[in-house]
């Protein structure tokens, strides 16, 4: 059965605006995640296991040392880093991954972990699992793996629901697909929804989510995160404490081959609506709020976003809580868009996700 809910938002249209894309630096491994560091230069992650700076000239550093085991392997790996908040002083990076069941090697989770950056010796120091997604699963799908971190320090983890194991996004003593808050240093923060309740998991934020691909902390402080859905209902939400998403028992997708999911319906009571979401789906990933006015200042505030599908990038205006516009950029550059940021320089940057993947700098 379709999903008896055809899709309603406008179809994104091309932009007009002329762009410049440059080449920074190539021949990465499946890239996908990107900081800035304040003396210069890029760290990046490939998923395979691997984590290097990339220099000013686009020159690929060596393999850092220090990472703990990652399970690499179908959507798993080595996945998002940010840079904390207080770096210029501790050092301190957090990163996500997909991290092996010691005690069974073919079971997986999403982890958080922090570590101290030692750029003189080319390694991570320090390492700390802050995070541990539960439970573990034989899984090689869905991991999630956004994170942002508010003004105060504190971590939000935006995680995939595994899959096949997508009925646990709405339950409430298991951390699939969720959006987790903890403390930097690990566990819940006090405040969070569930604290207290029978039953349930004390870092969840959100739940009913799919499989995230980006989480932005916009400047007025709102969570925005971007997820996967199946074939069609790709969706930005807006992130609330103690909201339902809705998946798998809503959505405006179907099965792939088609054919209904959950109910086979789009809304429901007491599930939360997407601010926006895409049928047929663009595969979005990575996202960031432009909060420079390099590019005019019409698109300041605007959420620029990738698509993996149709490798492209897309501006998202928005007009206080809603979408005004989606607008497609890049509709030619033929390149897989796994990563979206803003450089020091308010200028956007972009990472490709293939086997000789690219960091690219955007030009008005």
């Amino acid at each position: 059965m379709a999903n008896p809910f055809p899709p309603v938002e406008p179809l994104p249209k091309p932009s007009d605006r002329r762009l410049t894309v440059e080449t920074v630096a190539e021949k990465l491994e499946h890239p996908w995640a990107l900081a800035f560091l304040p003396s210069g230069g890029y760290l990046v992650t490939e998923r395979p296991g691997r984590m290097r700076v990339v220099n000013e000239a686009g020159l690929l550093g060596p393999a850092l040392r220090g990472l703990p085991h990652i399970a690499a392997g179908g959507q798993g790996g080595l996945l998002d880093v940010v840079l904390d908040r207080d770096f210029a002083r501790n050092r301190r990076i957090f990163f996500c991954y997909s991290e092996p069941d010691p005690k069974d090697r073919s079971a997986n989770s999403t982890a958080l972990a922090s570590a101290t950056l030692d750029l003189a010796d080319n390694a991570l120091k320090d390492l700390k699992v802050v995070f541990s997604q539960q439970p573990k699963l034989k899984s090689s799908m869905h991991f999630g793996c956004r994170i942002a971190q508010d003004a105060q320090g504190t971590l939000f983890l935006g995680l995939g629901e595994r899959s096949s194991f997508k009925e646990q996004a709405q339950m409430l003593n298991s951390h699939l697909g969720k959006v987790v808050r903890i403390k930097p240093d690990g566990g819940a923060v006090p405040g969070n929804p569930l604290i207290g309740k029978a039953n349930t998991l004390p870092e969840i934020w959100s739940w009913g989510h799919r499989n995230i691909q980006a989480a932005t902390l916009t400047a007025d402080g709102k969570l925005w995160v971007v997820e996967h859905g199946p074939q069609g209902g790709d969706e930005i939400n807006l992130v609330r404490p103690g909201k339902n998403y809705g998946w798998p028992v809503i959505t405006y997708g179907e099965n792939y081959g088609g054919g209904r999911i959950g109910k086979g319906i789009a809304q429901e009571a007491g599930m939360e609506q997407p601010v926006h979401y895409w049928v047929p789906s663009i595969a979005p990933s990575g996202m960031v709020e432009l909060t420079s006015d390099r590019y005019g200042p019409e698109w300041k505030g605007s959420l620029f976003i990738g698509s993996l599908k149709f490798q492209r990038l897309h501006r998202v205006q928005l007009a206080g809580e809603k979408v005004a516009q989606d607008e497609i950029l890049l509709p030619d550059l033929r390149e897989r868009v796994r990563d979206v940021r803003q450089g020091p320089d308010g200028l956007l940057y972009l990472l490709t996700d293939s086997s000789e993947g690219k960091l690219l700098r955007v030009k008005p």
